[in-house]
């Protein structure tokens, strides 16, 4: 018999209200945004007061490009590597080696040294994906500590503790000019990793990547192949990490071991993806332009100190306990709050509930007192049998 509920008119589409800002709205405010930060990207270095502050753009804009390659890993499975450092030393010692040795333009040299990252990356993704949890943290710390030995003790072949030089790829222009010249192709090589994160988002893998990030024993068992998407989505990060780091090395052209091959490095990457949102399509971006201003700023006012070090730590530790998805979410999240509130169930007044009973046929007094709310008929035998209640008897055997 069907209840009191049930003999209420289904609500219709306008029942349910919908704050005045729209999706189309949000979608052309994320455009907008977007449209003035590619304008500030682009007349940057116009504005620049000196080649410094120019030389730190393209520090930050590297640091952007590490952290949002990092975000191919973290943001998609959940998986936290402080080891990424290990691809960023190695992209950036690839291209000056195969530079030095074989001779190639600066650029060939640079997207060779990206294959032999990815070429290195997988098996070391299929014994590292093995594990989960704190186990891969410690697996990925020690390849970067175990590549920082090595090429610190190979001097013939790497330089060891002396470095490597690299030779600049546009020998002939001035500082600032090469500052100029190598921002541009970090922007380049930046909006290259997100419109890739983008695309990624938005298909049918990435949709496996983040069912492994919310539960991957469930994700494994609806069928996704959690090991090769795990694995591609490491290779993907290591590579697009690596590119990175041999871009650095064609720009600054002198490679430190004890820096190419820092945890400290791995650690800012994941602090600027955790600080913007690993969610967040720019979520690193944001949070490698308060890191890397931040980091130049405490450098220019205490110089060789650690107080750098205090300072991150600090920040990472109130990024974790006030704002655990991100800057980007947070922002959101506030104004939501602050915005006109959706609900989805439309206020009436009694007149117009009343209205609306009687247009149903329903006795709106019999509805709310618990009387009948429609009269009893004899259930249909199929309808009974499909409801799963008794069937009424024959005829002959009443």
């Amino acid at each position: 018999m069907p209840n009191a509920s049930s003999t209420l008119a289904a609500p219709s589409r306008e029942t349910t209200t919908r704050p005045p800002t729209s999706r189309r709205t949000r979608r052309i405010a994320a455009a907008l945004a977007l449209v003035v930060g590619a304008l500030v990207v682009a007349l940057f270095p116009s504005m620049a007061p000196n080649a410094y502050i120019l030389s730190a753009g393209v520090v930050v804009l590297s640091y952007a490009c590490t952290a949002t390659s990092w975000n191919f890993m973290g943001g998609f499975t959940g998986y936290i590597s402080l080891g990424h450092a290990a691809y960023f030393g190695l992209g950036a010692y690839g291209t000056g080696i195969i530079i030095r040795e074989l001779e190639l333009p600066s650029f060939v040299a640079w997207a060779l040294a990206g294959v032999v990252v990815a070429i290195i990356t997988v098996p070391i993704g299929i014994a590292a994906l093995r594990v989960r949890g704190a186990s891969f943290v410690i697996v990925s710390i020690s390849f970067v500590l175990i590549l920082l030995l090595v090429f610190q003790g190979w001097g013939s072949f790497t330089g060891g503790s002396n470095g490597l030089v690299v030779p600049r790829p546009f020998p002939d222009l001035m500082r600032p000019e090469h500052h100029r010249v190598f921002f541009y192709l970090f922007a380049a090589l930046l909006a290259v990793m997100l419109v890739l994160w983008w695309a990624i988002d938005r298909s049918r893998f990435g949709i496996g990547l983040k069912a492994i990030r919310e539960d991957e024993d469930k994700a494994e068992a609806l069928g996704i192949p959690t090991r090769n998407y795990k694995l591609v989505a490491y290779v993907v990060s290591a590579t697009l990490t690596g590119l990175a780091g041999g871009m650095y090395a064609l720009w600054f052209g002198d490679l430190d071991p004890i820096f190419q091959f820092s945890i400290l490095l791995g650690s800012y990457m994941v602090l600027m993806a955790l600080l913007g949102g690993i969610r967040n399509l720019f979520g690193p971006l944001v949070g490698a332009v308060i890191v890397g201003v931040a980091l130049e700023v405490f450098k220019l006012e205490f110089g060789d100190t650690q107080f750098h070090l205090v300072a991150t730590g600090l920040l990472l530790g109130l990024v974790v306990l006030f704002m655990p998805d991100g800057i980007i979410p947070a922002v959101q999240a506030g104004l939501r709050r602050l915005g006109p509130q959706s609900s989805s169930i439309r206020e009436m007044t009694a007149s117009e509930l009343a209205e609306r009973n009687a247009a149903a046929g329903i006795n709106g007094d019999s509805v709310f007192s618990g009387g009948p709310a429609a009269p009893e008929q004899s259930p249909d035998p199929a309808v009974a049998r499909h409801a799963g209640g008794p069937t009424p008897a024959p005829e002959e055997e009443r």
